[in-house]
Order: structure tokens, then C-alpha cells, then sequence
């Protein structure tokens, strides 16, 4: 991007809304689309209505139609680039040049009515999928959804799935369509868990602003909080506490580590391999009460607050998670490793649900997914905040893009956030944990970018003259990865959908909100 009409922020941090590029959608367009073409990544595209921004600096005098906000990782930068344009009705969609905004469009479309022309895939994000082309109501009566993608033949059928699933999970509708066994497309339709979390965010902050953070996605708690914590402490121009950055760091790890090991015996499982998966369930509920440990909660509700942490660690705590430690590890080790040895176990593991890196690529793949493929991105080396600007943890990579390299990459980090773990324990900085936060300031626009165990958890917030949020945008990894899994399955038996959906293991209501 022209780093003289873009504003860049740093991970963490905000700026004001009166400093924000004001470009026409040429322009607009043509910045999003050179950046994603020289590496740079959508971590968001959104917009926010001018009437809301009345008074803040970035409002059109008329205060009709939408801004736009365009949120671009840039690696080489380390730093988010910002662009930013007004549209009234339709604008030139994005997507047949950058895969990575077509979930974004939809999502503005729904949302706003805002047209994106030439949109090679209208799809509902949130609302429930159609059967066939409906109008959204009321707002641009003249441009219809398409429904399901199907293919016609005589030896082609259709393989219906959900929503309502077996067992304890999340509704999602996954429609296949297939010649015998193999998938030639599959389509993901969801919105069955959407709450209206955004929504109910404006206003905010206030007493329920955390907790609804810590339930954006349930299994990702600390990713969660850790996101708004940092929006906060942007906002205000507040500093953590340090003693309190080991310990967020232990939270964010111990979860990657605990959904990281419970993957692994799930995949087992699928494949029917019950040693592993019976010695992974254990050993899941472990590492989940070293967290219960730090704050009474096995999930760490309540430990990530803004300005710190709500619980410390003393020696004698510290002294206790390094036991379970040491004992938990080499369990986890002897239980992983079987996979690796039994030959009938990586027959079903490697070259399964391949996606291919330049796929990845193009939809903007994010976390273990998306280094599966090679790729080398994860927010804790390219934009490093609190812990991790002291404490590297090198990225794990594997390049074959199948079931096996996901799995792989799990273990790879699961021995490295075990070091890194064990390496905050024993040497935790002095002070406080908990700083007093200030008000937001009014009038700006914070990003916060962490490094999630599926991947980049994004979240924005603009304040208004109050200081209050007037939108509070929050881009779960699972919305980048969907997609993803659609790819995977294409060529693959459909009996294959277990193991290749477990291997991505994405969430419906962090998709959802």
C-alpha cells in the first residue's frame, strides 16, 4: 500500500478517527487490492454507517450511507494498514480479484444492503441459507441470494448433512455434492448460532462487555479476552501490568495446548485408533485444570481483564503448575507419538483433505491451518504484543497441506507452548497484576490482533464523542477458515468429511457471533 494515504496502527494500539484516510473507491480499491497482491493479509472489512460517526472526525458532511473499513495485516511491517472509503447503494465487489474479501462483502451486504457487483458467489453469512434465489428483505429488493450450488447428471447425487447433528455440537448444514464417493463441492451454509454479540456490544463498555468476550467462542476464552483486553488498553492508553503478561501468556498457551491435545485424540478417534484418543481425553482435562488452577475456572473466565490479570501466581502456585507440568508433558509425548507409528493410522492421515497452499493463500487461511500449507503466519512472531515481544516462540510449520500436517503442526506446538509455559513459571517478573484502566478516549479506532489456537482472532472498536463504542467488530479465525475445509473435501471420499472437518476442528458460533 502508499504508506503516504494509509494509516498504519501497531497491534494493540489506536489512532483518531480524524486521521484516517478519506479516499474515493478507486482509490479504496485499488490500495486493498495491491497490498493483498504484494502479501499483505484482510484481517477485516466491514462497515459502519455515517451517521454513527457524526461528530468523530470521520463522518461525510451528508452522514448518508456506509464507511467502509478495510483492516490489512502487512507481516513485512509488522503493522495494520487502514483504508477507508464512503459507498451509498453498490460499488465493484472485491472478491473476483481477492478471494479473501468474499465472506466479508456478503457479510456488508447483509448486514447494510450494500451492493457488491459482480459478486461471483451472493451467499447469506448469518441469516439461513435459501434453497433457491430470495431477495433480502428490504433492503435492495432489485439483487436476489443465490441458493445452493448444485451440479446436474445422470450418476450425480447430493449428500445432505445437519443441521442438527448427533451428539454434543454446534448446527451447521453441509450439503455435498458427489459422482459415487467423491466430493466435487461442498457447501457450508451457517448462521444457526448467530446471537447478535456485535450488536449487543454497542454501547459498551460495561459490566457485561467481558463476559460476552469471554463467550464470543467458548473453547476460546483467553483468545477472546485477551483481544478485548488489548482493544482496551489501546483505546485508554493504558499499560498492563508486566508481571501480568507471563501469566496472560501462560492462559493463552495452556488453551492452545488443551484444544491442541483434545484434537489430536478426536482425529484418533475418527480414524479408530483408541489409545491415543482415550489417553488424549485425560490428559485434555488436565492441562484445562492447571488453568482452573490459576483462576477457578477450567476455561479462564474472569483471569485476562483489561489493564492485567484478576488472579497472580504465587511460588507456591507456580511451584504446583510446574509439577502437573512434569507430569502431564511426557504423558502427552507417549500418547501422540503411538500416531506417528502405527502404519494404518497414517493411511488415513496423509493425503487426506489436501489444500493446496496457494488456496490457502488466496482465502486468506489463517493459524495451524494455514502453516499446514507452509505458510508462515502467526500473530505471536509477525505482530508481537505483551509476552511474546520478549519471549519468541518459533513458528511450527509443515508443507504437505493434508490431514497429517495439521495434525503435525498441533503437536509441533504443543512442545514448543510447553516450553514456553514452563519458562514463564519460573521466572515471572515482580509487580502488580492488575493496573487501573482509564476511560476509552473518544473519537478513535483500536486493533487487536492474538494469535488464537485456530488462528488470528481480530478485533476492532471505534469510539464515539463519548468514548463509548459505536461498533465493535470482531473477525473470529474460523470466518477465514471455512472455506478452507470446502477445498479440503474436493476430490476426497465423502466418507472422509469426519476426519478432514476434526482436522480443521473450526467453530460455528465464533463464525456466527
Amino acid at each position: 500500500m502508499d504508506s503516504m494515504k494509509s494509516a498504519w496502527i501497531r497491534n494493540g494500539r489506536s489512532l483518531a478517527l480524524r486521521d484516517l484516510p478519506r479516499a474515493g473507491y478507486g482509490e479504496f480499491r485499488e490500495a486493498v487490492l495491491s497490498a493483498c497482491r504484494s502479501g499483505d493479509r484482510l484481517s477485516a472489512l466491514f462497515a459502519v454507517p455515517e451517521r454513527m460517526l457524526r461528530g468523530t472526525g470521520a463522518g461525510r458532511g451528508d452522514n448518508s450511507g456506509v464507511r467502509l473499513f478495510a483492516l490489512l495485516a502487512s507481516e513485512q511491517r509488522g503493522s495494520i494498514g487502514i483504508e477507508t472509503c464512503t459507498m451509498k447503494k453498490a460499488y465493484p465487489a472485491l472478491t473476483p480479484e481477492c478471494p479473501q474479501a468474499w465472506r466479508f462483502e456478503n457479510e456488508i451486504r447483509e448486514n447494510w444492503g450494500i451492493l457488491p457487483e459482480g459478486h461471483p458467489w451472493p451467499r447469506p453469512v448469518r441469516r439461513i441459507a435459501p434453497l433457491g434465489p430470495v431477495k433480502p428483505a428490504g433492503r435492495n429488493p432489485g439483487a436476489a441470494y443465490s441458493g445452493f450450488f448444485s451440479i446436474h447428471g445422470a450418476e450425480i447425487h447430493e449428500v445432505a448433512v445437519g443441521p442438527v447433528h448427533a451428539g454434543v455440537i454446534e448446527p451447521g448444514h453441509f450439503r455435498f455434492q458427489c459422482h459415487g464417493e467423491n466430493v466435487y463441492h461442498l457447501e457450508i451454509s451457517l448462521g444457526y448460532q448467530h446471537r447478535g454479540l456485535e450488536k449487543a456490544l454497542t454501547g459498551g463498555p460495561d459490566r457485561r462487555t467481558l463476559h460476552y468476550m469471554e463467550t464470543a467462542a467458548g473453547d476460546t476464552t483467553a483468545g477472546h479476552a485477551l483481544a478485548y483486553a488489548q482493544i482496551m488498553e489501546g483505546l485508554s492508553g493504558t499499560e498492563p501490568a508486566p508481571r501480568s503478561a507471563g501469566i496472560r501468556g501462560i492462559a493463552l498457551e495452556l488453551e492452545r495446548v488443551a484444544n491442541h491435545v483434545g484434537d489430536l485424540g478426536a482425529l484418533s478417534g475418527d480414524v479408530g485408533y483408541l489409545p491415543t484418543a482415550s489417553y488424549c481425553g485425560r490428559l485434555r482435562g488436565d492441562i484445562l485444570n492447571m488453568t482452573a488452577l490459576l483462576c477457578g475456572n477450567r476455561f479462564g473466565r474472569g483471569l485476562i481483564l483489561p489493564g492485567g490479570t484478576g488472579f497472580d501466581a504465587d511460588e507456591k502456585m507456580r511451584g504446583e503448575l510446574l509439577n502437573r507440568l512434569s507430569r502431564i508433558e511426557p504423558d502427552v509425548g507417549s500418547a501422540v507419538n503411538l500416531l506417528w507409528d502405527k502404519p494404518s493410522v497414517m493411511a488415513r492421515l496423509e493425503n487426506t483433505g489436501i489444500l493446496p497452499a496457494s488456496a490457502a493463500r488466496e482465502l486468506g487461511i489463517v493459524g495451524p491451518a494455514a502453516r499446514a500449507c507452509g505458510i508462515r503466519r502467526d500473530v505471536r512472531s509477525d505482530f508481537p504484543l505483551g509476552i511474546y515481544q520478549f519471549s519468541h516462540i518459533p513458528d511450527s510449520i509443515f508443507h504437505t497441506g493434508d490431514v497429517y500436517a495439521r495434525a503435525m503442526v498441533r503437536w509441533l506446538e504443543i512442545q514448543k507452548s510447553f516450553s514456553f509455559v514452563r519458562e514463564q513459571l519460573e521466572s515471572p517478573p515482580e509487580g502488580p497484576v492488575l493496573n487501573e484502566i482509564k476511560k476509552p478516549r473518544p473519537g478513535r479506532l483500536a486493533v487487536s490482533l492474538v494469535e488464537g489456537w485456530r488462528g488470528e482472532i481480530c478485533h476492532a472498536a471505534l469510539t464515539g464523542t463519548d468514548g463509548r463504542f459505536i461498533v465493535y467488530k470482531i473477525v473470529d479465525p474460523s470466518f477465514h477458515n471455512w472455506f478452507g475445509l470446502a477445498m479440503a473435501m474436493r476430490g476426497q471420499a465423502v466418507s472422509d468429511f469426519p476426519l478432514c472437518n476434526k482436522s480443521f476442528n473450526l467453530s460455528y458460533c465464533g463464525h456466527d457471533l
